[in-house]
């Protein structure tokens, strides 16, 4: 699937199951509240925590409800995602394309 894809199947099932998409600032809300149980699954895994008793380690859901509200956001404020993020692509490889190969911070963690 591609991003204009994902796009398009989130537009169709707010308009087919959502009645309508909740207001930009409300899904900025949502958004935020949805990158805050991705981090507490990566604190969890990845961080120092432990999960709690009925925690679930469900990255894949957390990072899935991330992408769906920024199709969302995308889809009522006009954004084509996919040229979108083509350009965000150009940017950061004019900008940064010796920016992390020189950095020597990097260079210890295997990169190869």
């Amino acid at each position: 699937m591609t991003l204009e894809e994902a796009q398009k199947q989130v537009d169709q099932w707010v308009k087919t199951y959502g009645v309508r998409y909740f207001s930009e600032l409300t899904n900025m809300v949502v958004l935020t509240e949805e990158v805050g149980e991705l981090a507490r699954v990566m604190a969890r895994k990845y961080g120092d925590q432990s999960f709690k008793e009925g925690e679930k380690d469900n990255i894949d859901e957390e990072i899935a409800d991330v992408l769906w509200v920024l199709l969302c956001i995308a889809n009522q404020t006009g954004v084509d995602i996919t040229d979108a993020f083509r350009k965000s692509m150009e940017k950061k490889t004019k900008r940064d394309n010796k920016r992390h190969i020189n950095n020597p911070k990097l260079k210890d963690h295997g990169r190869e």
